[in-house]
């Protein structure tokens, strides 16, 4: 069914309705039968039940769980702001446990096969400052 363009937006609560155009009519009289017909042309997924917290479990595995207030003095006074960062006081980056890989020869290996046409991307007229600065980043790092 071809409509118009789409309609303004539509308004909040009970003022709202469709503005697609999109009417599913009644599936008891015939109106439905393409709808039928689609459905049964594959088989509908089974959703796995999936077990959900009731809102008093939530309730109190989040009265469990402090929450430091915003403007609440800090809980760890000898902690340098910039603990977990590279820059400044502290540890850096190191202590947040994630797994770093200095020198990963497959990714440069792959960066370097594609490095011609990430080069004809960088030349075009119609690419942005940031994929060229990205692509130079690339180039600078094998």
């Amino acid at each position: 069914m071809a409509r118009g363009p789409l309609a303004g937006a539509s308004g909040p609560g009970k003022f709202s309705a469709r503005t697609d155009g999109l009417e599913l009519g009644s599936t008891s009289y015939g109106e439905g039968v393409e709808t039928q017909a689609i459905k049964s042309g594959a088989p509908l997924a089974k959703a796995q039940k999936m077990p959900s917290a009731t809102n008093t479990e939530v309730r109190q595995a989040a009265a469990k769980a402090p929450v430091t207030p915003l403007f609440a003095p800090t809980q760890r006074p000898n902690e340098p702001v910039t603990s977990g960062v590279n820059i400044g006081a502290g540890p850096g980056s190191e202590v947040l446990g994630s797994a770093q890989q200095e020198d990963d020869t497959n990714f440069r290996a792959t960066i370097s096969a594609y490095m011609p046409v990430l080069t004809y991307i960088s030349g075009l007229p119609n690419t942005s400052p940031e994929t060229r600065k990205a692509i130079r980043q690339l180039r600078d790092a094998l």
